[in-house]
């Protein structure tokens, strides 16, 4: 016990140096910046919230540490859940009599984590939002598996499970072998790699609604690369909800939303401008916020825009496209022309509204519905941008599992 306690120290002390910023930038829209950026707009001093440790950090020592600050105002809500081993755990937390700092309840940080940090601040006249994650250290000579869905989920037709190591995989056939993917009812469910770090599962068509998917993970003692042996060995469960399949059409200006067992909807949208257009392809959503700060110079642009509460927000690629809620443009924008920095708008209002048709698709969604775009003038996205893997035809897929 006391080797491995001086391995776990040693691991953490030389995570801590080289710490490294991953490239999950929220985008056209984002809440990925540095997690001590200023947040809020407007005259005046902002609203500014610090996430500590920054967003992307990876390698994170057991003392962390994690702590939410806002310099003025009060912190309104923060939200810190943990996931390891596929399981979603929330982390309780204390706001200090001032309201201007959460830090959880037990300071120390598990090993081998996601950590996502949800924070809401306001100043009684300003409201912003910040959103980090951030992994923490593994022990030395180990690898781990960051997994797509969480457990007991009940998720969209296009999920797609998805894993993301830690290390570099030398030996992807042994690791392919280890991570089983079942459904019921049965269908053949196929690997393929990304690199050598990821990892992803799907059927050759989207799930159907009512299927059950296990996802055992038996990872223990696999050597994935030379002394270097897997640490986990768990299964998880989650639930394929009913059909929902949204079409934007980029030139006609409209998103058709087609749901199993009820009339197709059509809803006016506003997609990617000349020079900024939205890719086209099959995007899933990845991840549903209430709210949260788009800032152009996370994913590359100037000074054109940074919104600190955009409403509604739905990820559908890595590099930072969204469908989101549209407060700011005219409602004359939606279904006549693109405006915007390449995300999908929809008429929404200052706060985000229910009756609106960003809000109503918003509490119709679930993570894992997939949005496919056609006519615009832009690539396909890329497979591996988000859970891209479905502009890959079976035989494509297939090619790229280990195990032939």
């Amino acid at each position: 016990m006391k080797n491995d306690r001086t391995r776990a120290r040693r691991a953490a002390a030389a995570a801590a140096a080289v710490l490294a910023l991953v490239a999950a930038l929220a985008g056209c829209g984002a809440g990925g910046g540095p997690a001590d950026d200023p947040a809020g707009g407007g005259p005046g001093r902002p609203v500014r919230i610090t996430i500590t440790p920054s967003d992307g950090s990876v390698g994170v020592g057991p003392d962390g540490p994690l702590e939410v600050r806002v310099e003025r105002g009060r912190l309104e809500s923060v939200k810190v859940v943990r996931v390891r081993d596929a399981r979603k755990e929330p982390v309780p937390g204390e706001l200090s009599g001032d309201g201007r700092r959460w830090r959880p309840v037990d300071g120390v940080l598990a090993l081998a984590a996601k950590y996502t940090v949800h924070a809401v601040a306001s100043d009684g006249e300003r409201r912003a939002a910040r959103h980090a994650s951030f992994t923490t250290v593994v022990p030395r000579e180990r690898f781990i598996g960051y997994v797509t869905p969480e457990n007991r989920a009940t998720v969209g037709t296009g999920m797609i499970v998805s894993l993301e190591f830690n290390r570099e995989i030398a030996d992807r056939m042994a690791v392919e072998r280890a991570v089983r993917v079942t459904a019921d009812p049965e269908v053949p469910v196929a690997g393929h790699w990304f690199g050598r770090d990821r990892l992803d599962f799907r059927p050759e068509r989207y799930w159907e609604p009512g299927t059950e998917v296990t996802v055992a993970l038996g990872l223990r003692d696999v050597e994935g690369a030379p002394g270097v042996f897997g640490l986990q060995r768990k299964a998880f469960t989650f639930t394929v909800g009913r059909s929902q399949v949204s079409t934007v059409d980029a030139a006609a200006h409209t998103m058709r939303v087609v749901r199993a067992g009820e009339e197709p909807v059509t809803v006016p949208v506003t997609a990617g401008a000349p020079g900024s257009t939205t890719y086209n392809g099959r995007m899933v959503v990845t991840e549903m916020l209430d709210v949260t700060r788009m800032d152009g110079a996370t994913v590359g642009y100037g000074g054109e825009y940074d919104i600190p509460d955009v409403p509604h927000a739905m990820r559908l690629t890595r590099s930072g496209t969204f469908l989101h809620g549209n407060y700011w443009a005219g409602d004359s924008v939606f279904g006549r022309s693109n405006v915007s920095h390449g995300c999908v708008g929809l008429r929404d209002v200052k706060g985000g509204g229910h009756a609106t048709p960003a809000g109503w698709f918003y509490d119709r969604s679930l993570i894992g519905d997939v949005v496919e775009v056609v006519n615009s003038d832009d690539r396909t996205v890329a497979p591996d941008n988000g859970l891209g893997g479905w502009n890959l035809d079976w035989r494509e897929w297939r090619a790229g599992s280990a195990l032939g």
